[in-house]
């Protein structure tokens, strides 16, 4: 049957998700040098998530920098860190497929994560010009974020899509692919060199994997002009 509905997710999907880390390192640099007199705050954070460190790292640095991380302060920086306007882009393959797609089947996106960062993203990505739904499921409750298939639901609904028409497009394993396999969607990992994601081994449902988006509308055979009679094998 053929798809004529494929969702993606957002982060180290369609753009880096390091990318955003690093912006907005930057943007809780600036504050920190001018609200707490700490200077080199973004290499300081950077150095630490490139050796891994992930929840702890402002914790971390404000310890270096010799000023105690209070609950006050840390999150003084974790609302700095995604209120900012991020500095990023869509990567040219992302940028690419979406152009090559766009007309031709129904294009949206699920994404989880805090919802200042994801609207934010969004915007900065200007998504809203290929995508349409874009759920972001912490608008959606408590609860709903990935793999909880409600967002796949509202998407297949939207589009008006039996489930074999509908393909989700993530990255991560641990949580993109579960609900919409369930459903009977098809199901497409994006196993980016750079992402944070690309170590961990994909399960059972995860249909294909690529390493960027430039071989999709190959693999969903929606790289010729027109959708009706093209599939998935």
């Amino acid at each position: 049957m053929a798809i004529r509905c494929v969702v993606f997710d957002l982060d180290d999907t369609l753009y880096l998700e390091r990318d955003y880390v690093r912006s907005g390192f930057a943007a809780v640099a600036a504050w920190t040098r001018s609200e707490l007199g700490v200077p080199g705050l973004l290499e300081a954070a950077w150095a630490a998530f490139e050796r891994g460190t992930r929840h702890t790292v402002f914790n971390e640095v404000l310890l270096d920098a010799g000023v105690e991380p209070t609950k006050a302060r840390i999150d003084a920086l974790v609302a700095q860190y995604r209120r900012h306007v991020p500095s990023i882009d869509l990567l040219p393959d992302a940028r690419a497929c979406l152009e090559t797609l766009s007309g031709r089947v129904t294009m949206a996106a699920i994404s989880d994560g805090p919802i200042e960062s994801q609207q934010a993203k969004v915007g900065a990505l200007g998504l809203t010009r290929w995508l349409d739904p874009i759920v972001l499921t912490a608008e959606l409750g408590p609860g709903i974020q990935k793999p909880h298939p409600r967002a796949y639901e509202l998407v297949q609904a939207r589009a008006g899509c039996l489930p074999q028409e509908c393909a989700y497009v993530g990255d991560n394993p641990t949580k993109d692919f579960a609900a919409p396999a369930s459903l009977g969607w098809r199901t497409v990992r994006v196993r980016r060199l750079m992402g944070l994601h690309t170590h961990l081994t994909s399960g059972r449902e995860v249909e294909v994997e690529i390493p960027d988006l430039s071989t999709l509308p190959a693999v969903l055979r929606l790289n010729r002009p027109a959708v009706r009679g093209n599939s998935i094998p």
